[in-house]
């Protein structure tokens, strides 16, 4: 394969002419350019009018020679830009081509970089030898026509300063006088040597080369809007300027960002009340490195609430904004610093997580969201300080982390306890006077402190989130269900093999029901039973599988006793299955038990089912299948009963802890 190198443009303040001519000096060879061992002509021609001088030379290692642009610079026409591209191209070395190619450009490029510096020696020898100046090319006279006198060129260097953030297009030098030069767009397209160490940082040569490259490969194939060059510089850093891989994923995330109209949402998404409320995030000032700061009080959040009032896709929008937002943070540092700013600096406080944390379809969409990240934003985390770890993190940082990339994971500063209090700690990487004051330190910080979101702005099927915006995720964790009587909800889950683990979790939003989980041989066929219940126009979402004419303990068998579940309640569970075929979870709506004996029903099943006869129960659910050689310590076993979160009485609790353990192996 050929390598390819391309130099960012380099400045000299010096004409052109002069500039040329010292670079000719380089020929045949140069002792400042080690890696230059000797060159020889292969071809030499001139244009007629002696406008274009084209020498073709190749040097002991095949290496082209560098392709010349003729330039002016735009902010002054005695200065020169520079810009060399070269390729190369082993023919035969027993197999090894690709690596000997790979080899030879590092070592080219390693040399190169001191380019700059060879070619001001040799203007420096040129001056001392007393050659300053070197006519302007002219064009040729025609018959009859009077010649016009080319204007003086400054026999002196100029020394008016450049300014090193200058952005622009050099313009090229095709007569033998430049107009003035037209003011220059911060937003022009140009790389300057030294704009790309004013924005963009400490650049190998080959690093240089793949970020040029890549940028003119967009130039010519993409359709639409071009990234800034800090934008893709993140991918080249991503995939470790491997300029193929960091194409193909650049356009992935390019194409991902128009499907999603991601370039407005910090014009168009507004965040809902509640997360304004809840969501425990927020921006405060920046870390000693300019980097802006981030802080996020992740264990006072309620995220089961949030996943379950707002869904997966607002939290997924709400973190997109806060990269976007991160983003323009960082060009903004960067112009007020001086400096590049290129990431920011995520401070999170894990001060109250806890096992409800762990709840597994939040962990779930946690990491749908990472994935998400990762994939569009990469480098743009430059520090993530996690302080005040509790004893269960561990676990979770077991069940994230090998989804997080590994240069991300090198990122990570763990302080368990108050260990990141004085030397060594925050005040490391984040001045005194920033330190938020519930970690002790002066600064008042406005991040929410979040709280229970209440159960009565969970969302259901009847509230559909974000309904004006492109969804992006095109399913959700969970499903919501109504429950009318004798109308009961049932799926069905079908196994193969004997040892398997059925998780669930269920939200009752409304009314009581009983749930029940029941195993079959027979495959149950899915039956709507709109036609033939009164009122049941609102409960599409309402499927039977439980023929009326399957006898309990002949066509089917119970494998789990009747839980009841009270209006408000959330509920986590599992079950260890001991024979292949189908197993049925049922919703039904909670009535009246029957006597037993001398037993009277209880007094609060009466009016529960007075009151919920005349409505439907409303109801939202997440089930999962895992290999029960995988249950054990997986996201699901860590909570198998009532989420933390939940106001729920001291008998609900003990019964549905009582049921999930005995189906554990703990």
């Amino acid at each position: 394969m050929v390598q390819k190198y391309q130099s960012p443009v380099r400045v000299y303040k010096y004409p052109f002419e002069l500039v040329m001519a010292a670079y000719e000096k380089r020929f045949p060879t140069c002792p400042e350019i080690p890696v230059f061992l000797g060159s020889e002509i292969l071809h030499e021609s001139k244009s007629d009018d002696g406008a274009i001088h084209v020498i073709e030379r190749s040097c002991k290692l095949n290496v082209d020679a560098p392709r010349l642009l003729k330039k002016v610079h735009p902010e002054n026409e005695e200065w020169t830009c520079f810009e060399q591209s070269a390729s190369l191209d082993i023919k035969s070395f027993f197999g090894f081509e690709s690596t000997v190619e790979k080899i030879a450009m590092k070592q080219y490029t390693s040399n190169i970089k001191r380019g700059k510096e060879v070619i001001e020696h040799y203007l420096k020898e040129l001056i001392s030898q007393g050659i300053t100046f070197i006519p302007r090319w002219t064009p040729p006279v025609a018959h009859g026509q009077k010649a016009e006198r080319a204007p003086a060129a400054s026999h002196e260097p100029s020394d008016a300063p450049l300014e090193s953030g200058a952005q622009g297009s050099p313009t090229e030098q095709t007569g033998s006088s430049c107009p003035p030069a037209e003011p220059v767009s911060p937003d022009a397209d140009k790389l300057d040597a030294d704009y790309i160490e004013r924005y963009l940082g400490q650049l190998t040569p080959m690093q240089e080369s793949c970020l040029i490259r890549l940028r003119q490969w967009l130039q010519e194939t993409h359709k639409g809007k071009i990234p800034k060059d800090e934008h893709i510089l993140r991918f080249l850093r991503a995939r470790d300027f491997n300029i193929d891989k960091a194409r193909e994923m650049l356009c992935q995330s390019l194409s991902w960002r128009k499907q999603y109209q991601v370039d407005y949402i910090l014009q168009s998404w507004r965040p809902p009340a509640l997360l304004d409320e809840y969501y425990t995030g927020g921006w405060h000032y920046q870390d000693r490195d300019g980097r802006p700061l981030y802080i996020l009080r992740l264990g006072q959040m309620d995220t089961k609430g949030l996943v379950k009032a707002l869904g997966e896709e607002s939290l997924l929008r709400h973190v997109l904004s806060i990269n976007e937002e991160g983003q323009k943070r960082c060009e903004e540092n960067t112009n007020l610093f001086g400096r590049p700013i290129t990431s920011w600096t995520c401070l999170v406080d894990l001060e109250g997580l806890n096992m409800r944390h762990l709840w597994r379809p939040g962990v779930k969409a946690l990491l749908r969201i990472i994935e998400v990240v990762e994939d569009n934003y990469p480098e743009t985390l430059g520090r993530l300080l996690i302080v005040r770890a509790p004893r269960v993190f561990p676990v979770l940082w077991t069940l994230v982390s090998p989804f997080i990339n590994e240069n991300t994971r090198q990122k990570f500063l763990i302080y368990s306890g108050n260990n990141y209090q004085g030397p060594g700690g925050l005040v490391d990487y984040v001045d005194k006077e920033v330190i938020p004051d519930f970690l002790g330190g002066d600064c008042m910080c406005t991040v929410p402190e979040g709280g229970l979101v209440p159960k009565s702005l969970y969302q259901t099927d009847e509230e559909p989130e974000n309904a004006d915006h492109i969804r992006l995720w095109t399913e959700t964790i969970y499903h919501s269900a109504s429950v009318l009587r004798g109308a009961p909800h049932e799926i069905v889950v079908e196994i193969l093999e004997g040892e398997s683990v059925i998780t669930w979790d269920f939200d009752i939003l409304k009314g009581d029901v009983v749930f029940s989980l029941f195993h079959s041989k027979r495959a149950p066929e899915t039956s709507h039973k709109e036609a033939t219940l009164p009122s049941t126009s609102a409960a599409g979402d309402n499927v039977q599988l439980i023929d009326k004419t399957w006898v309990l303990g002949v066509d089917y068998s119970r494998v789990e006793s009747p839980l009841v579940c009270r209006e408000g309640e959330s509920i986590q569970g599992s079950h260890v299955t001991r024979w292949p075929g189908f197993y049925i979870l049922q919703w039904k709506m909670h009535g009246p038990l029957p006597c037993s004996g001398t037993s009277l029903p209880r007094v609060d099943d009466v009016l529960a089912s007075l009151q919920v006869s005349s409505h439907k129960c409303k109801l939202i659910y997440y089930y999962e299948v895992l290999a029960s050689k995988d249950f054990r310590g997986s996201m699901s076993s860590l909570e198998s009963c009532n989420s933390g979160f939940s106001q729920l009485s001291g008998a609900t609790t003990s019964s549905s802890q009582s049921q999930s353990s005995s189906h554990l192996s703990r």
